[in-house]
């Protein structure tokens, strides 16, 4: 088996479409207005699939986290140290929520995490210093 993808159940399809095209640069695929669309970054395939519409299909009802959850992270890689910094500052203006500012982990990496408009963690990092 090969790693396609991964999908993200959300409540919101609007506002979610917008957060990971406008504020982290996911490139959309398809109509936003869909029960599922299809993005994606870096040649990875991101879906994001109406919790609704995806229970319906499936004929079953799930239980899903609520507000800032730790279920899973989503790690997003930068160029170097500054970059942290610099993609931190800039995703937070856009709107995302800050989680843990930019700090320097003792095993090298510089790291941060915000998170999307339905909770959802996201790593900003790299272990490159310049």
């Amino acid at each position: 088996m090969k790693l396609e993808g991964f999908g993200l159940f959300v409540d919101d399809m609007a506002v979610m479409v917008r957060f990971y095209r406008d504020v982290l640069g996911f490139a959309i695929k398809e109509a936003e207005d869909t029960s599922n669309v299809f993005l994606e970054k870096d040649g990875t395939l991101f879906l994001l699939y109406r919790k609704r519409d995806f229970e319906q299909m499936t004929n079953h009802v799930y239980s899903y986290c609520s507000g800032i959850n730790g279920h899973f992270e989503i790690a997003l890689g930068v160029e170097n140290y500054a970059a942290v910094d610099r993609t931190y500052a800039e995703v937070i203006k856009a709107g995302a929520t800050g989680i843990m500012e930019p700090t320097t982990e003792p095993w090298g990496q510089r790291t941060c995490y915000i998170a999307d408009p339905e909770g959802n963690l996201i790593e900003i990092g790299s272990f490159n210093k310049e």
